[in-house]
């Protein structure tokens, strides 16, 4: 669970940026957010906690916001409750003819289908963070499949998403604003061949959080990717549309990654993206900033301002009124 709590360091950082502008306010998000945020009043709540209990984790701090009617930033409760269970978002995906992997919900074993194809990745059904997307979460046999399946819903609790396996070049595309204007920032690919050998070429939990380290970082991360021009207009495009049926705001982080015949395709949807500060931190969104020219400054600067017009807010001040203080909500790891 602490894979999706915000480090001091970060949450540091997205306060540094704040205060170059506004007066902060940190305010943990906890059972007792409701009733500081009551007392405070900030005229605007930068919302970075991710809540570690439920399937609806992600909303709670929204909706608290909404119920205290005070302004944030990012996606609303529906939104971030849809894009965490994964099935919700895919169904919303086919239905508007955006393509993502072929998939299936079971909740054992005994339950997968006869017509699952592999090979396929299995995935608990509402984590996020390459929580239980691990190295042996690529199978390749029936049996297999029914061994990872009973061991994720026993260690999750939760229904397991098997998905077809998509072989091709997978890549993670950062987004900026609102809709009908979203920014696509610079694409990032991530390289399998920079993962250990023998390794599955997925980004698992292993990739993510035991083998990049800051003392031998991984050089998994490209940025730009090397693409053509026809391909990255696809993918430019299949971001923008995935964020508009699915009402994202003001910024998210979605990974696609190719099919056997070239084409892209939506893997997941993150509306509350990781943003770790340091450059040699791989962290695809800031890193995807950075190459699109914004600091890391700019990039909170710029969120804040999405929601601000999103909310019909007063431009940005240098010295505040007390009143017009922002809060920044987060876990702490």
């Amino acid at each position: 669970m602490l894979a999706e709590c915000d480090s001091d360091e970060t949450i540091a950082a997205v306060g540094q940026a704040l205060r170059e502008k506004h007066q902060v306010v940190f305010v943990e998000s906890d059972d007792k957010a409701y009733g500081r945020l009551k007392r405070q009043r900030p005229q605007l709540v930068f919302n970075i906690a991710e809540r570690v209990v439920g399937p609806n984790r992600e909303s709670h701090i929204p909706t608290v916001c909404e119920m205290l009617d005070i302004p944030y930033t990012g996606s609303d409760p529906l939104t971030l409750g849809i894009c965490l269970d994964k099935s919700r978002a895919k169904e919303i995906l086919s239905y508007h003819r955006i393509p993502n992997p072929a998939f299936w919900i079971v909740e054992s074993a005994a339950a997968i289908p006869a017509g699952v194809r592999l090979p396929a990745i299995v995935k608990p059904l509402t984590e996020g963070s390459s929580k239980g997307i691990k190295n042996n979460s690529l199978v390749h046999s029936l049996g297999e499949l029914y061994e990872r399946v009973d061991e994720v819903v026993a260690t999750y609790k939760q229904p397991v998403i098997v998905e077809r396996f998509l072989g091709g070049r997978e890549f993670t595309v950062g987004v900026l604003g609102n809709d009908p204007n979203y920014e696509v920032l610079p694409i990032v690919e991530i390289d399998h061949g920079q993962l250990p050998a023998g390794a599955a070429p997925i980004y698992s939990y292993e990739a993510k959080w035991l083998w990049d380290t800051r003392e031998k970082p991984l050089d998994i991360f490209k940025c730009p990717a090397p693409v053509p021009p026809v391909l990255a207009a696809k993918i430019e495009s299949l971001v923008a549309r995935t964020c508009r049926v699915l009402r994202i705001r003001d910024w998210a982080r979605i990974d696609v990654r190719l099919d056997d015949k070239g084409e892209p395709n939506i893997l997941e949807i993150n509306p509350l993206p990781g943003i770790l500060p340091r450059p040699e931190d791989n962290s695809c969104l800031p890193k995807a900033a950075r190459t699109a020219g914004y600091s890391y400054s700019d990039l909170i600067h710029r969120v804040v301002e999405e929601a601000g017009k999103r909310y019909g807010l007063r431009p940005t001040r240098i010295r505040p009124a007390a009143s017009e203080r922002p809060a920044v909500l987060a876990d702490r790891a």
